[in-house]
């Protein structure tokens, strides 16, 4: 009984029983739409910021594992390829399975990805030894069978570039990648005025050149959980020694960043380690000249990586003191 009572400890209160039943609506709206035989990572995507982090990594064990099925293995990872989006065109010719991929960021938290598509798969980021990864692989509402078990594997081995057969029978199947439906703005009709003004427009111009439209800037895809993380960026350290004067110049650099984009984080690392307090890169002198060090942000609408880069490394070089000008308490204004 007492068990019992703790379980449902949650709802002993308005606040947790009024979240109980907007996760139990949102899910019964997410088994509808698995329904329509969609990717469920795709489904989370959609949904955007209407999941928090926590209830996604929920909703894939409810409705995956108990509900469907799904076979899933998972690994720290003992080794990792260097671009993740290669793998895509691999597992979009897995037709026999449908699958999914969590890995648990360090910082970031869980990330969900379709891998059969490459997008999805790229805001994962760069994937890290030793972090967890897991993959669900299964056939919707259809039993789940021991190819679902071997595709995992499989999968998990590639993930971290081994050299495995992969089973003609994977290619095989009705589990295609659905394309996303957009919007063309360009199929948006133009008032009858303007578009009379365009076509006299055009047989005045005949005998120029077309123009070529200069091609969209590649966005970096987005993990729709809210936030994104950038690559690594790096940093040589050109003074001699990175010492204190360097370190408060990246602190007035880095608060400067946060100050004009207060929703973004910077994530600093130094030897493949997440430096907390960048005071400790200068104690014992370890950071010297010619060491890296490296550093990422985080956030939804990222900015001026470039600009921060540029300032980052001018802190770490002999010229830091032009940021270390005014009262201790200024914020500078440099973004």
């Amino acid at each position: 009984m007492a068990q019992i009572t703790g379980s449902l400890d949650v709802l002993s209160t308005r606040t947790g029983f009024n979240n109980a039943v907007r996760h139990i609506k949102k899910t019964l709206s997410i088994i509808d739409t698995l329904s329509t035989n969609m990717n469920l990572a795709d489904i989370l995507e959609e949904e955007g910021e209407a999941l928090t982090n926590e209830q996604r990594p929920v909703l894939l064990r409810m409705l995956l594992v108990d509900k469907l099925g799904y076979k899933t293995a998972s690994v720290n990872l003992n080794d990792v390829i260097e671009d993740i989006t290669v793998l895509a065109d691999e597992f979009e010719r897995w037709k026999a399975v449908d699958l999914i991929v969590t890995y648990y960021h360090p910082d970031m938290g869980v990330l969900i990805a379709n891998p059969k598509r490459k997008e999805s798969l790229a805001s994962l980021g760069a994937l890290k030894k030793h972090e967890l990864l897991v993959v669900f692989a299964g056939k919707m509402g259809k039993p789940a069978d021991e190819l679902c078990e071997k595709a995992a594997n499989i999968a998990l081995a590639l993930f971290q570039g081994s050299k495995v057969k992969v089973s003609e029978d994977l290619y095989k199947g009705e589990f295609s990648v659905k394309l996303k439906k957009t919007t063309k703005k360009s199929e948006t009709k133009q008032p009858a005025e303007k578009l009379a003004k365009t076509k006299k427009t055009a047989k005045t111009k005949k005998t120029e050149a077309p123009i070529k439209a200069a091609p969209a800037a590649t966005q970096t895809p987005v993990q729709k959980t809210g936030m994104r993380m950038t690559p690594m960026y790096s940093v040589v350290v050109q003074n001699e020694l990175f010492h204190n004067g360097n370190v408060e110049a990246w602190k007035r650099i880095i608060e400067s960043y946060k100050a004009k984009y207060p929703d973004l984080e910077v994530y600093i690392y130094y030897e493949g380690e997440r430096i907390i307090n960048i005071n400790s890169l200068f104690k014992w002198g370890k950071v010297k000249h010619g060491s890296t060090i490296q550093f990422a942000v985080a956030g939804k609408d990222i900015k001026d990586v470039a600009k921060l880069q540029r300032y980052l490394m001018q802190g770490a070089s002999p010229q830091f003191e032009a940021f270390l000008k005014g009262p201790v308490s200024t914020v500078l204004k440099l973004f």
